[in-house]
């Protein structure tokens, strides 16, 4: 196996089969020299510098009905809320005080926020702290949208594709979405300039490797400057409520390819990785994550941004989540950097 891991890290390239072997891959040797020659490359490129983005929940109303998330439009047992502009503000201003200088704005796909109030708030955090960069996670818009929010100054968009399988995402999704535009919106994104990011959830209901395959060869097509993968985990008010959460140990082997495939992408170790194993974020950033996410969201709307079950600090002030983390990190020989945490070119 050995082999195979190091063409991949010379080449940023396997064949399908070799892919295979590498993801079903059961030896702890191989696993481990896997997860060493990831964290490798990443000090390479990256060194031992942690980046934080400031996560900011600023919706939980979805007109989506995905069978997997917790805050889809049929989901009739959960309080809904909206932040408002002043609100999200406040969250930015905690937040650089604190040492972020990128805020994520993620929400459902809720009509409420039109182009006309999300460039006027994006105008705002970019005239107060100019020094900052922008994300944006709201899910599927018309290219017009896109094009708008960019010009008012978000720098970066995050969409996961969910699965490069026709087939599985319309197992994933009602017939109202569609996988192709899913598709189409990504490279509008990457066609009006932001640094776009996807990803796809990990052991996701009734993924199989061969879909795996197909989302790294996505994504070696896209070029993402981001790539957000997480472990499934169930919410008990989802058609999914009963399935597998998907494991660590898969994701973390995935993290590592990833960072062998796309050498300088920014991976960040996720929530959801925290939430299955009490150290997973540490264990993301060991496999060649290099990004962390921090909640700013206000604490009384953070259990109603319910994802998936048992989500994690949900009852924190950003400033324990911040501190948190930052010793988290430095546990494991990494370190918070202040800083926009761009791409190395």
């Amino acid at each position: 196996m050995n082999n195979i891991i190091e063409k991949l890290k010379k080449t940023q390239d396997l064949d399908d089969n070799e892919l295979r072997q590498l993801l079903e891959c059961q030896n702890t040797d191989d696993i481990e020299y896997l997860r060493k020659s990831a964290e490798m490359v990443r000090q390479e490129h990256y060194g031992k510098d942690v980046y934080i983005r400031g996560l900011i929940e600023i919706s939980n109303f979805c007109k989506n009905n995905c069978y997997y998330c917790g805050i889809r439009a049929g989901n009739k047992n959960t309080d809904r809320y909206r932040l408002s502009s002043e609100q999200i503000l406040d969250c930015c201003k905690n937040g650089y005080a604190l040492g972020f200088r990128t805020f994520v704005l993620q929400g459902g796909e809720d009509a409420y926020y039109s182009d006309e109030l999300l460039c006027s708030i994006l105008t705002q955090i970019k005239n107060n702290f100019p020094d900052c960069a922008v994300t944006l996670s709201l899910g599927e818009r018309s290219y017009e949208s896109y094009k708008k929010l960019y010009d008012a100054g978000a720098d970066r968009y995050l969409l996961r594709h969910e699965t490069a399988s026709p087939e599985h995402y319309s197992r994933l999704h009602p017939d109202s979405m569609s996988h192709e535009n899913r598709l189409k919106c990504l490279y509008d994104l990457k066609k009006i300039g932001f640094q776009t990011g996807s990803g796809f959830m990990v052991g996701s209901p009734f993924q199989t490797t061969d879909n795996l395959i197909a989302d790294l060869r996505f994504l070696q097509k896209l070029k993402p400057a981001m790539i957000g993968i997480g472990p499934f985990v169930s919410h008990h008010e989802t058609p999914f409520a009963d399935f597998e959460n998907g494991t660590l140990e898969l994701t973390l082997k995935l993290i590592s390819i990833l960072r062998l495939m796309f050498p300088k992408v920014l991976l960040p170790s996720t929530t959801a990785l925290g939430t299955i194993s009490p150290t997973g974020r540490e264990k993301g950033i060991l496999a060649g994550a290099n990004v962390v996410m921090p909640n700013l969201s206000p604490v009384m709307f953070r259990k109603l941004y319910s994802l998936y079950d048992d989500k994690i600090c949900t009852g924190e002030e950003a400033a324990e989540c911040r501190n948190c983390l930052n010793n988290r990190m430095l546990s494991i020989g990494y370190n918070i950097v202040v800083s926009r945490g761009d791409i190395k070119e």
